[in-house]
Parts: C-alpha cells; sequence; structure tokens
C-alpha cells in the first residue's frame, strides 16, 4: 500500500512467515505514529488467526521506533499471552537493545529475547 504522506521517505511495514506451529514477522523502516496502526493491525490478525504455538518479531530491520511503536509491541505480548502464543523479540540491534533494556521494556519481553 502506497502512502499519501510526502514526509514518509522511507518505507516501513511487516513481512509476514507463517507455518502451523509458527510466524515470524520481519518489521523494518521507522515503526513511529504513523505506520504503527498499520504494523499492530497486521500483530493482531496474526495473533488471532489459527494462532501458531509461537510468534518472533525479527527488529534488525527496524531503523527506528517511537513510544507507539514499543505500544504496540506491548500490546501484541498481551494479546499474544491471552492466547497462549509464545511471543519473541529477536534482531534487537544495540541501539534498540540499550533502549529496550532501560525502559524496562525488555524484561516483559525477557523469555524470549533472541539477538
Amino acid at each position: 500500500m502506497l502512502s499519501n504522506n510526502s514526509e514518509s521517505v522511507e518505507k516501513s511495514g511487516m513481512n509476514i512467515v507463517a507455518d502451523e506451529n509458527s510466524a515470524l514477522a520481519s518489521l523494518y523502516g521507522r515503526i513511529d505514529i504513523d505506520s504503527s496502526p498499520a504494523v499492530r493491525d497486521q500483530l493482531i490478525a496474526l495473533l488471532h488467526a489459527p494462532h501458531p504455538r509461537t510468534v518472533s518479531i525479527d527488529l534488525s530491520g527496524v531503523t527506528h521506533i517511537d513510544s507507539s511503536g514499543v505500544a504496540t509491541l506491548i500490546e501484541a505480548l498481551k494479546i499474544a499471552r491471552n492466547c497462549k502464543t509464545e511471543l519473541r523479540l529477536q534482531g534487537l540491534h544495540d541501539r534498540l537493545h540499550r533502549l529496550f533494556e532501560a525502559t524496562g521494556i525488555l524484561s516483559l519481553f525477557n523469555e524470549g529475547i533472541r539477538r
């Protein structure tokens, strides 16, 4: 889907690869107030579908994340727990890892962190 926002030069979004037991959601670009609603919708749909036991969110392609992007990840974790789905974060490069650690968010996902 093309964005009409001319200020958004960098493309962002999510690619999903799923099978019956697991799914990998690879986020890329800027996950911010403009892109996080679409990412949220895709994650919720993925978690509410005949849900896999494990969903990994790969953040290695994320160049920027703001509070709305972080809130989207926390909401996804809450939904995953309600669905009895294990939600893992992976691909946390140094800057994101430090941010998540400093804000205490890392501890919420501590069971599934993959670097």
